[in-house]
């Protein structure tokens, strides 16, 4: 399948590996595909993404706040706080008693330790399946190859904290094809 990709959305799913080696993870993962993207050259998924106001820096702010949380997106805070829990206060509260990012290295657990050092990083299932679902999305526009864009696409559709993050700025998989469609058509 990798044959199918265009030459910048096989820079996109290597540079992923440089940011899980960066993060000192030991496995690509969504997000690690997400800011990949972001760096890439001008693309239309770059486009995209800088136009609904997001950078590389605000994502890895965004992305780090759902870290430091154990991986509990803001959508998942909020279904919380109906609750009458605050996140926030309890991240505190935990990193009080346990150190900063107490939740997000309980989280990780054992994907932190075994490839850290290691310079080659396996994807996650979640990664995976957006890489598989690339090619769906590609095949639904009809088109041979493998984009950038179809790469995003399939981020949105992955469920989890970076697509609740994305969707926070307005950019969804609905949004993301129309605005797709309309680039195609001009």
């Amino acid at each position: 399948m990798f044959e199918r990709f265009t030459k910048e959305a096989r820079v996109a799913v290597i540079e992923a590996q440089d940011w899980a080696i960066e993060q000192q993870v030991a496995e690509i993962d969504v997000p690690h595909l997400l800011l990949a993207l972001l760096g890439a050259s001008d693309t239309a998924a770059v486009r995209l993404l800088v136009e609904s106001g997001l950078s590389i820096d605000l994502v890895v702010e965004e992305l780090n706040a759902i870290r430091r949380r154990g991986g509990l997106s803001d959508a998942d805070a909020e279904a919380l706080e109906q609750l009458g829990i605050d996140l926030e206060r309890v991240v505190e509260r935990v990193e009080q008693a346990h150190g900063e990012y107490a939740l997000a290295d309980r989280a990780e657990g054992s994907r932190r330790g075994r490839f850290a050092g290691r310079q080659h990083r396996p994807f996650t299932h979640g990664a995976k399946r957006v890489l598989e679902h690339s090619l769906r999305e590609a095949q639904d526009l009809g088109d041979k190859d493998i984009g950038t864009e179809h790469i995003l696409l399939a981020v949105v559709t992955q469920p989890g904290p970076t697509a609740d993050m994305l969707a926070t700025y307005g950019i969804d998989h609905v949004t993301l094809r129309r605005a797709l469609t309309r680039r195609r058509a001009s």
